[in-house]
C-alpha cells in the first residue's frame, strides 16, 4: 500500500512540474495580424576576465508560426566584436537522448546593436528568430537539452546548458536544460 501511495505521489509530483504557468510579455491581435511572446528566460551565463555572455530564450507565435527568439548579450569594458545573422545561420539543439534538433534563421540579416551603458561598459546585443519543423515538436517536449551550438554568419559558438543557474546578474534561478520541457507548452497555448 505505501508503495502504491509513493508511486501515486510520484506520479503527481513529475505532472505537476513538467510544465511551467506561460508567462507572456506580449500578447497582441489587431488588423496587421497577431503576435504573442513568452518573458525571456536565462539560459546561459559567462562571466570571465571582465566579459560577461549571457543568452535568453522567448517562444513567439507570429500569425500563428511558432519561433524561438534567441537574444544574445555581451558586456565588456573592451571591444566587442560584431557576430551577425543571415539567410545560413542555425541553430543546433543537442537533446540528453542523443537527438540533434536543427532550427532556421528566418531570412533576415542581423549584425545586433552596440550600446555603452552609464557605466562605460559596451554591451551588444543581437537577436535572432528561429523556426521549428513539426517533426521535433516532440523531442523538445520530452527531453532535457545538454548544449546548443549557434551558426552565425562566419563562425560557430556552443553554449553548455546546464542543469541549474543561479544568475548572478539578477539572482534568479534557472533552468536551461529542461526550458523546452517546461515551456513548450506556450507555443500551443490558444489563449
Amino acid at each position: 500500500m505505501k508503495f502504491l501511495l509513493s508511486a501515486i505521489t510520484l506520479c503527481y509530483c513529475l505532472i505537476v512540474t513538467a510544465q511551467r504557468p506561460c508567462d507572456f510579455s506580449a500578447n497582441v491581435t489587431d488588423s496587421l495580424g497577431s503576435y504573442k511572446s513568452t518573458k525571456e528566460y536565462m539560459v546561459f551565463e559567462k562571466n570571465f576576465a571582465g566579459k560577461s555572455t549571457y543568452v535568453f530564450n522567448s517562444f513567439v507565435v507570429t500569425d500563428g508560426m511558432p519561433l524561438l527568439n534567441v537574444q544574445f548579450l555581451e558586456k565588456s569594458d573592451g571591444f566587442i566584436k560584431a557576430r551577425c545573422l543571415d539567410k545560413n545561420s542555425k541553430l543546433y539543439i543537442q537533446l540528453n537522448n542523443g537527438k540533434i534538433v536543427t532550427l532556421l534563421h528566418i531570412d533576415k540579416s542581423d549584425c545586433g546593436n552596440l550600446i555603452r551603458d552609464d557605466k562605460g561598459m559596451n554591451n551588444r546585443i543581437l537577436s535572432g528568430y528561429f523556426m521549428f519543423r513539426k517533426e521535433d515538436f516532440q523531442e523538445l517536449k520530452k527531453s532535457p537539452v545538454s548544449f546548443i551550438r549557434v551558426k552565425f554568419g562566419a563562425e560557430t559558438e556552443d553554449f553548455i546548458y546546464r542543469k541549474a543557474i543561479k544568475s548572478e546578474m539578477n539572482g534568479e534561478l534557472y533552468e536551461p536544460e529542461t526550458y523546452f520541457i517546461n515551456y513548450f507548452h506556450c507555443l500551443e497555448d490558444k489563449n
